[in-house]
């Protein structure tokens, strides 16, 4: 007779799979699961918000590129990791979370903290499952790694009713995963593989626009090999950043509404556009009838309902992009192209990413510049969403892959310090630094405290200017400067509707330099120019997890900018 239940089964399973670090939070209906977890050879992270798991392991998978894993409870313990979930499956970051879930014979009976989670994320996960039978288990387990580490990376959700963690079993599990159906191709199509060698070889101006999908792949290597090999520029993505590296004399960093002038200028040029691992995102196309009009556009990319869907194509590759750039290193020849790489070249020289450097005020670019000094630029760094999301990417140079976490697709505020938490347990030795704004830190500031538990010396950079300052850019801009709901400061709230005031207040509330001493962690304030590099010696020297709050000129926006509906060509400059 068998003495293993479905919560062992879960517990091998982990093992077998190679997990060491698991986040979450217990809950009743994970209940018997926890019991076992808490003689199982892993890490647990308890966390403080079950949004904070999901991005904990969201931020894992994305730093040390295994498979991340979280495990919540049922009700609103899975609800709460959906946006996590979520956040996970638009950037394809490969994660496994674990719900429970009522008894089986209670599912439909609306019985307490009873949600269907497998319904609610059928549309953001890769896939899901519902266990009803403890005899699936072990296969489950085994398929959902499989399917969240394969193909297209992307989270699996695993839904497993109380009884079913109890119920004995005496199943083992698989030796190998075969799910029928799911076969992601890893060779790209020779013919269309010589096809595309054959237009970078006669191309006059190519360009390579690269996505996260070369750092999922761990094809960064190979990109390299190519480029130098044949000559060509290189543009990246946000979630490309680190890909190829930015001190490279053919890197144009990062194109789209906030991309730097010679990247979207070079799309505009190009004649063959050589997209790996990207999925021409609407941020990146801008007006997509005028994007890229002169050139044969290719698209490498393993999965391949991301071809043709937003831009035409007219050289598909469907394969791994490791797999297919080392095929096509091969086929390519060298060329100069000298004229393109001189104009090119003009364009970095003429349109560098720069600010106002005789502003007396301490400008947030600046504080970016000086954490990429302070580091060297060997630190990890990890955003949250917003002005200080762009200003990160252009003001620090990223020359590694996964040394640039961020929420690109779904723009998750609240995704940095977490996400930071999760990838520092990962690489304990790595220096990870997060870069957030007064508004985003604000959305799961709790979970520093889980840093300060458990010995994860995360820094945490606020860009403090009293705004959601992304939000308020786009109300200068586009809605006649009425600044409706984006100021977060005290002393410039409105009167209330009956005219009523609140009493008068002095200051930015809260204070962050408090709320980090109350959690544990190292707490500085700068507000002056001459106070920065000393501010951010002192956190990143500090052997602990520490937080510096940075105020920053209330009114500064990133540039460059493409308008909303306008061509790359049509970009807002900077100091215009």
């Amino acid at each position: 007779m068998s003495t293993r239940n479905g919560a062992d089964c879960v517990v091998e399973g982990l093992s077998k799979c190679g997990v060491k670090t698991i986040f979450g939070l217990p809950g009743g209906m994970v209940l018997d699961l926890f019991s076992k977890i808490y003689h199982a050879p892993f890490e647990f992270i308890l966390t403080r918000h079950e949004q904070g798991a999901a991005h904990m392991a969201d931020g894992y998978a994305r730093a040390t590129g295994k498979v991340g894993c979280c495990i919540v409870t049922s009700g609103p313990g899975a609800t709460n990791a959906v946006t996590g979930i979520a956040t996970a499956y638009m950037d394809g970051v490969p994660m496994v979370c674990i719900s429970g879930q009522v008894p089986c014979s209670m599912i439909g009976n609306d019985a307490f903290q009873e949600a269907d989670i497998v319904g609610i994320t059928r549309a953001i996960t890769k896939h899901n499952y519902l266990v009803k039978n403890v005899e699936e288990l072990p296969r489950i387990i085994m398929e959902a790694f499989h399917i969240a580490s394969t193909g297209k990376p992307g989270p699996v959700l695993i839904d497993i009713p109380k009884d079913i963690q109890r119920t004995l079993t005496d199943v083992g599990f698989p030796d190998k995963v075969a799910i029928r159906g799911y076969k992601p191709v890893i060779k790209g199509h020779p013919k269309q593989i010589n096809n595309l060698a054959e237009h970078i070889n006669k191309s006059v101006r190519p360009l390579l626009y690269v996505g996260g999908g070369v750092i999922a792949g761990d094809a960064s290597k190979e990109l390299y090999d190519l480029a130098k090999k044949a000559n060509i520029p290189v543009t990246t993505t946000l979630l490309g950043l680190g890909a190829f590296p930015e001190t490279d004399p053919l890197a144009l960093r990062m194109l789209g509404m906030h991309g730097t002038v010679p990247a979207n200028t070079a799309v505009s040029k190009c004649d063959l556009l050589i997209a790996v691992g990207a999925r021409f995102d609407d941020r990146v196309t801008g007006k997509v009838s005028e994007f890229a009009p002169h050139a044969t556009i290719a698209h490498i990319d393993i999965d391949p309902s991301a071809i043709g869907k937003s831009v035409r194509t007219d050289i598909p590759v469907v394969g791994d992009v490791k797999d297919v750039l080392v095929d096509l290193i091969g086929h390519v020849k060298h060329s100069d192209r000298k004229v393109w790489l001189d104009e090119v070249a003009k364009w970095q020289k003429d349109f560098p990413l720069t600010y106002d450097h005789k502003d007396p005020s301490l400008l947030p670019q600046q504080v970016i510049e000086e954490i990429y000094n302070v580091t060297r630029g060997d630190a990890l760094i990890v955003t949250d969403v917003g002005q200080h999301q762009m200003w990160a990417a252009h003001f620090y140079k990223y020359t590694k892959p996964r040394s640039f976490l961020s929420s690109g697709g779904l723009g998750t505020m609240g995704f940095g310090l977490p996400a930071a938490i999760g990838a520092q347990a990962g690489l304990r030795d790595a220096k990870v630094v997060t870069i957030s704004g007064d508004g985003s830190i604000q959305m799961n500031f709790q979970e520093l405290v889980v840093a300060v538990e458990n010995d994860l010396p995360v820094k945490v950079v606020i860009l403090n200017n009293g705004h959601l300052g992304m939000v308020r850019q786009w109300q200068e801009m586009f809605y006649k400067k009425e600044y409706s709901a984006s100021v977060l400061t005290q002393q410039n709230r409105h009167e209330f509707k009956h005219g009523n005031r609140r009493p008068e207040r002095t200051g930015y509330l809260p204070d962050f330099v408090k709320m980090a001493d109350a959690q544990g962690a190292l707490g500085l304030r700068v507000e002056k120019k001459g106070e920065l590099i000393s501010g951010l010696k002192k956190i990143m020297d500090y052997d602990g997890p520490a937080v510096l709050e940075c105020m920053v000129k209330p009114d500064e926006n990133v540039y460059p900018m493409v308008p909303p509906g306008a061509s790359l060509t049509e970009m807002v400059h900077s100091l215009a």
